[in-house]
């Protein structure tokens, strides 16, 4: 990718090169590699299983008189922070799309999360004046607000693609950036494993990792996205600061009726994301959780295993945006979904020990940042131009809005049965559904209503 200088279209930034690439080009992937330590240390490591630990040492966690197990806590936070998602993205991405501020909402949104999950550092058994119970619920609380603001920065980061990148180059840039994506969140969880190897208070080293985190994010998100990319100019018409509210609620339903009526194969395609990636956003969440309480496995052998995947994804992002040359991007996320098929099932049936999670989370890796990589620049053939945010904000409600179902059921399943391995099973049915409904959506068609151009693209 280090070769594509010129791709897409040129913006104030299109005569600056970092590294053989364009400068907005690269400032965009950074993103990528800035938010990537949330996701990968945060999200998929870390703190589920600290604040599931935490949860067990006062015998669960309790909400009003309601007592939830530990293990199912931390799925249903994810869960809110979702929820949250599913009321608020819609009407940030109209207002993103309706006003020269993408890049300062996103870099705001950034700096919230970034914050939030520093504060993640303070949260320790006997935390002052709260307790550990306490120190579990406000640990879920800021995991929710930073969860949020990562979903919201994604939508807007997103809404750039189709600005710096032409159509026949979407597949490859999308690709550059989630291995940029992959490389950093691998990095980043490598250093953290520096606290583990050397501290003696493991507790600490996980505080530390969390914390870190959150440096990241927010230092490589000033350093990039900040400084390289642009606005623009506003897409539709600025919104009055009386009445950007009511008519961003309004664009939101106009949104949706024009979607159904007038780009059907688009509404496909975030019908059948809705369902495959819910199944990959819930084994991203659960497979920490599932390792240590299933296999015994501990932190820090989940650490050496994420970083692990975190390189072999980096390689398989590149892979797949090479074989999208090909057999276009619908066929290679089609391949991706049975392999994820497969896999599923293994968990479910062989997994028994320590060797074969780690031949597991190696084939993983490879169709992990293909799928999603994929997904991301198919959705930009499909959509109108100069309506980017709005509906990558929807991309983003069936990413990680209706995300919260697989947690939800897992939690559910736990709750009922006591075992990760039965509630990890029905995970296999949201990437068969998804597989057959991706199935059904014509690219081609869908490319030309929405006014896009098929010159050059693989299809």
């Amino acid at each position: 990718m280090g070769k594509s200088p010129d791709i897409g279209k040129p913006g104030d930034m299109s005569k600056i090169k970092i590294h053989g690439v364009r400068a907005e080009v690269f400032g965009w992937a950074m993103y990528d590699w800035a938010n990537s330590a949330f996701s990968t240390i945060v999200v998929t490591t870390l703190l589920g299983p600290y604040l599931t630990g935490l949860g067990e040492k006062v015998g669960g966690v309790v909400i009003n008189g309601f007592s939830i197990e530990p293990s199912a806590f931390f799925p249903a936070c994810v869960s809110v922070s979702v929820l949250l998602q599913v009321v608020f993205l819609p009407l940030i991405g109209v207002l993103a799309d309706n006003a020269r501020m993408k890049k300062e909402m996103l870099v705001g949104f950034a700096i919230t999360g970034s914050i939030a999950t520093l504060l993640l550092y303070f949260i320790r058994p006997d935390l002052l004046a709260v307790g550990t119970k306490g120190a579990v619920l406000l640990g879920g609380l800021f995991f929710v607000l930073a969860n949020f603001a990562f979903g919201a920065s994604i939508v807007l980061c997103n809404a750039f693609l189709t600005h710096i990148a032409s159509p026949e180059q979407r597949d490859r840039v999308s690709s550059f950036g989630w291995a940029l994506g992959y490389l950093g969140g691998g990095i980043a969880l490598a250093i953290t494993l520096v606290f583990f190897r050397w501290m003696a208070d493991q507790e600490l080293a996980v505080r530390l990792s969390l914390a870190f985190a959150g440096g990241w994010w927010l230092l490589f998100t000033l350093m990039f996205p900040a400084r390289y990319l642009s606005n623009g100019q506003p897409n539709k018409y600025v919104f009055t600061e009386g009445a950007s509210l009511g008519n961003g609620f309004r664009q939101i339903f106009h949104t949706l009726h024009s979607m159904y009526h007038n780009y059907p194969e688009t509404l496909k395609f975030l019908t059948a994301y809705l369902f495959y990636n819910d199944g990959i956003q819930t084994v991203i969440v659960v497979a920490t959780i599932f390792a240590s309480e299933e296999l015994g496995v501990d932190a820090k052998i989940l650490v050496y295993l994420i970083v692990m995947i975190q390189f072999v994804a980096f390689a398989g992002s590149l892979l797949f945006g090479w074989l999208t040359g090909w057999i276009g991007a619908k066929k290679a996320i089609m391949l991706s979904l049975f392999v994820w098929s497969l896999v599923t099932i293994y968990a479910c049936v062989f997994l028994h020990n320590t060797a074969e999670l780690f031949f597991m989370g190696a084939v993983v890796a490879l169709v992990l940042g293909g799928s999603q990589a994929l997904s991301r620049s198919l959705f930009s053939q499909l959509i109108p131009e100069r309506s980017e945010a709005e509906y990558f904000a929807f991309y983003e409600i069936s990413e990680r809005g209706t995300s919260w179902i697989g947690p939800l059921a897992f939690s559910a399943a736990i709750q009922m049965t006591g075992s990760c391995r039965i509630a990890i099973f029905p995970l296999v049915l949201f990437f068969v559904m998804g597989l057959i409904l991706l199935s059904r959506v014509n690219v081609r068609m869908g490319m030309v209503r929405a006014g896009n151009d098929v010159t050059g693209v693989i299809i």
